[in-house]
């Protein structure tokens, strides 16, 4: 099993892409449980929802795992979940970044937020490019502190589709990313 995932800003095609990939190689898409919650609860997160969205995330993805696709697409995992609660309460419940860390991950494909356009969907809040591009920075610091397998695609959308699909392909096929961690 090839376990993916698509990181990065909002509004960067991480759902776009995830669809792309599942409909290009097959396997297991998993969604984004906090849309879910968020659709549920029919209102914005607060602090004290971090952990029950974290634990639906993992939920998911658990789940994913222990039916053995030969695939597995995640159009996010526990880093977005760290930086949000950050980036909008300023803190972090610990066990979330040791869950992150406890699992495995063949490839992060880091998606850069210029080049596409922000679009707004009633969930997303951060519409200024530079705020995307420091959770852009965010997330590849992170990933580059824990080393993390990731390659960082950007460019328009033709270029993005691109890219991701190529990457996909080279993960399949057991190559390394064409972009290391220090991009």
């Amino acid at each position: 099993m090839k376990v993916l995932v698509l990181c990065g800003p909002e509004s960067s095609g991480k759902s776009w892409l995830s669809g792309e990939i599942q409909a290009h190689f097959g396997g297991e898409l998993v969604g984004e449980y906090v849309r879910h919650f968020i659709d549920e609860h029919a209102r914005d997160t607060c602090y004290a929802d971090i952990p029950a969205i974290a634990r639906g995330q993992l939920a998911w993805e658990d789940s994913a795992r222990a039916r053995r696709p030969e695939l597995l697409i995640l159009d996010t995992h526990l880093l977005s979940n760290i930086l949000w609660s950050q980036a909008l309460f300023g803190d972090c419940p610990a066990w979330i970044e040791q869950a992150l860390l406890a699992r495995t991950y063949d490839l992060h494909l880091l998606l850069d937020p210029v080049g596409v356009c922000w679009v707004g969907d009633g969930q997303r809040c951060q519409p200024a490019l530079p705020q995307r591009q420091a959770f852009f920075a965010d997330s590849l610091a992170w990933l580059q502190r824990h080393q993390q397998p990731l390659q960082v695609i950007g460019g328009d959308w033709q270029q993005r589709s691109a890219a991701v699909l190529t990457a996909v392909e080279r993960l399949l096929e057991g190559k390394t990313p064409i972009c290391p961690t220090e991009c």
